[in-house]
């Protein structure tokens, strides 16, 4: 008897909002460039490529290859599927201990 395999997809298992937003998370926690394209691809799969890339002021086509695996969204892409998601991106200073450091230096 020949084994069947059935090609996995993440877009049947993330059909919430809350789904969705820890893979993202998880993501942008990981830092790893390919894994926050493909988790923003995989969720605007979920939510519709089509709608998604019209929201986000690009074509459905130029949006599967950015958000690939193998991806790298310019940083207007990154930010325009963001907004479609209904996120935004923000920058948070990991260790302020070099902050610091710098007042020290200059004082």
């Amino acid at each position: 008897m020949a084994l069947e395999i059935i090609p996995f997809d993440a877009t049947e298992f993330l059909d919430t909002k809350e789904s969705q937003a820890h893979l993202i998370e998880d993501a942008f926690e990981s830092g790893d460039a390919g894994y926050i394209a493909h988790a923003l691809g995989v969720v605007a799969k979920a939510r519709g490529m089509s709608r998604v890339a019209r929201d986000a002021g690009v074509t459905r086509e130029a949006l599967y290859k950015s958000l690939s695996e193998k991806g790298d969204p310019k940083l207007s892409t990154l930010i325009g599927v963001a907004a479609a998601l209904g996120y935004k991106l923000t920058a948070t200073r990991v260790d302020d201990s070099d902050t610091r450091e710098d007042e020290r230096r200059s004082a």
